[in-house]
């Protein structure tokens, strides 16, 4: 299973989210480029970097944070955020993306994530199924759908997509712990995919069990900013499992 640290951007700043609530935003006074290069010091090779700005405003703004990480560093960055176009996508490869995740436009316009898939592989493609009481929820999660995530998630995977990130948004930024029986449903409905767990991790042990049921990979954000979990636990479990990368 993968350890996927999160940046969360808001006016070029490392931010966290309350169920992905603006008005409930806590700034992190840090530069983004330094916290991407402590990861990358312990081993862990793999980034996802969140414009929260982009997803409010359905248009990609950070750019030049996902360049200068990029530049700055061998992480291998997912992006995601605002990414609705043709031009967005291109430019969030050719800034640094090794993938992008999306999320609203998927719920949109299935045709152009298609499109996208042919033309990028879809090994370069993550789905963000981001779900409220099992509903998914798009724009930054300012709106909710009637869409089942489930449902939502097998459909993708019947044409091709394997790669989905999951946050069950009641559970983001909580430090509660991560939604277990969602993730457990999902994987029991949907064969063959590579799940990755986002929202509420805050131990060493929420990983453990995130590996255990199957996930593929587990986003952490908050449980670092906020001391629950400190560097060298995550470069000790990684040593461990011998997992940095894959």
């Amino acid at each position: 299973m993968n350890i996927i640290p999160a940046i969360d951007i808001i006016d070029g700043k490392c931010v966290r989210l309350q169920q992905g609530n603006y008005d409930k935003v806590t700034i992190y006074n840090v530069n983004p480029i330094d916290i991407a290069l402590q990861y990358q010091d312990i081993g862990i090779r793999h980034l996802h970097l969140v414009d929260l700005d982009g997803a409010k405003k359905g248009k990609v703004t950070n750019l030049q944070i996902l360049e200068k990480i990029a530049n700055a560093t061998n992480l291998y960055i997912d992006f995601g955020g605002g990414i609705r176009t043709d031009e967005d996508i291109q430019l969030a490869f050719d800034s640094g993306a090794g993938k992008v995740t999306l999320g609203s436009i998927a719920i949109k316009d299935k045709a152009k994530v298609l499109a996208w898939q042919s033309i990028y592989g879809g090994d370069r493609i993550i789905l963000g199924a981001d779900c409220q009481n099992g509903m998914i929820a798009v724009n930054g999660w300012t709106n909710n759908t009637s869409v089942d995530v489930v449902s939502f998630i097998r459909e993708y995977r019947q044409q091709g997509l394997e790669q989905i990130m999951c946050t069950d948004i009641s559970c983001d930024g909580m430090l509660a712990g991560p939604a277990i029986p969602l993730y457990k449903g999902i994987l029991s409905a949907v064969n063959n995919i590579q799940l990755i767990a986002s929202g509420g991790i805050r131990s060493i042990e929420d990983l453990k069990t995130l590996k255990q049921i199957g996930c593929a990979g587990a986003i952490i954000g908050k449980a670092f900013y906020e001391g629950y979990i400190q560097l060298n636990e995550l470069r000790n479990y990684a040593e461990e499992t011998n997992n940095s990368v894959s």
